[in-house]
């Protein structure tokens, strides 16, 4: 017999973000953040594909990036979380960018915590340099989460991570994947940041898909029974 799954979610939207709200009341929230140039409506199609359980009635929040110069595409003014330079270990890092958008996940975390979703039923997910910001927050907010999730991503201002980090999410879920012919943000970033977030003793769960700077579908089916376990 096949599982029966969610009604679809209704969607409820914002000038700062898209909100799926479940059919049921919602029991835990997952705010995920776009890449670079996108915004929040990106990722709203594959809500459907994780095909959660019903007893998971989760609300997805998918928030837009305001936009700004970023100096890799020429200043152009675009949606992003931060600016950036270059991807080279030696280019600066737009620390007060990345903070500032750790301070508006922060918001939307407090904003579900008031709606009645506890810390550790919130997860922050995240793809490309969203993945960046959600990995950057999560692991320095003071509350336990259910998890962070950053596809084909990297850990930014990663030598600031051991004083700055929060001792409530030491132990945090942690799920990254990333393509093996990522030709935007190289394999090697992701599996280095896997690495480092590993000598500091987190426990990260890796998958290394044969794709480019995207999501496939053996991917998201991963992502889907990770949600499950970190949400149950």
């Amino acid at each position: 017999m096949q599982p029966s799954f969610a009604m679809p979610h209704s969607i409820e939207e914002t000038a700062d973000a898209v909100t799926l709200l479940p059919p049921a009341p919602a029991n835990a929230s997952i705010i995920w953040l776009h890449g670079l140039g996108a915004d929040g409506h990106d990722f709203v199609p594959i809500v459907g594909e994780l095909r959660l359980p019903p007893a998971l009635s989760a609300r997805f929040v998918f928030p837009h990036a305001r936009p700004r110069p970023v100096t890799i595409n020429n200043g152009h003014v675009m949606r992003a979380w931060y600016d950036i330079t270059g991807l080279s270990r030696g280019n600066p890092e737009d620390a007060a960018g990345i903070r500032e958008s750790g301070n508006v996940v922060r918001r939307y975390i407090e904003s579900e915590m008031a709606k009645g979703i506890a810390a550790d039923h919130i997860v922050i997910a995240g793809f490309s340099q969203g993945g960046a910001v959600a990995l950057h927050t999560a692991l320095r907010y003071p509350q336990r989460l259910a998890g962070v999730m950053g596809l084909s991503t990297y850990l930014p201002l990663s030598s600031s991570l051991a004083t700055e980090a929060s001792a409530a999410n030491r132990d945090v879920p942690i799920l990254m994947c990333h393509g093996s012919r990522d030709g935007v943000l190289p394999a090697a970033l992701g599996s280095g940041s896997r690495d480092v977030l590993l000598g500091l003793g987190y426990p990260v769960e890796w998958q290394s898909y044969p794709m480019e700077h995207q999501v496939c579908m053996e991917e998201i089916a991963a992502i889907s029974v990770w949600m499950g376990r970190v949400l149950k």
